[in-house]
């Protein structure tokens, strides 16, 4: 069950991959009296490009309100590394835990071209806001 936010999209596109992230604060997963404030985010990642490409990596830093960072690395997301023809599309859900009630997201996707070569699509940085948190700009 979720918060009702507002369900912010947000998005960018590099070398025709398109990623498009969107958060939702879960309330029935956090503890606010305990420090434990938890998202799911969503992501859709399309190729909008003319070359096939496969997610070979993640990378991400995640932000809380007091500028704690944590760095997450790893190969594919969810266990897979999803290969994308154009005009295909990839969408999985994830979560991440903060010790504050807001921070924010950013990152990007190592790819590889069929055809050869390797890029970083960029992760459009995202507001990790719960009902908790006053109202700040990130």
């Amino acid at each position: 069950m979720t918060s009702g936010s507002k369900h912010r999209q947000y998005e960018c596109e590099t070398h025709g991959v398109f990623v498009r992230v969107q958060p939702d604060f879960l309330e029935d997963q956090s503890s606010p009296g305990e420090h434990r404030f938890v998202w799911s985010y969503t992501v859709e990642i399309e190729n909008r490009g003319t070359d096939t490409v496969q997610l070979i990596s993640r990378y991400w830093s995640i932000t809380d309100s007091k500028g704690k960072v944590e760095v997450v690395r790893g190969p594919g997301v969810v266990g897979e590394q999803p290969v994308l023809e154009p005009g295909d599309s990839f969408s999985y859900t994830s979560g991440a835990p903060l010790e504050t009630p807001s921070g924010f997201m950013s990152g990007c996707y190592e790819m590889a071209r069929q055809s050869g070569g390797r890029f970083d699509a960029a992760i459009p940085a995202f507001s990790l806001d719960s009902p908790y948190a006053r109202t700040s700009v990130h």
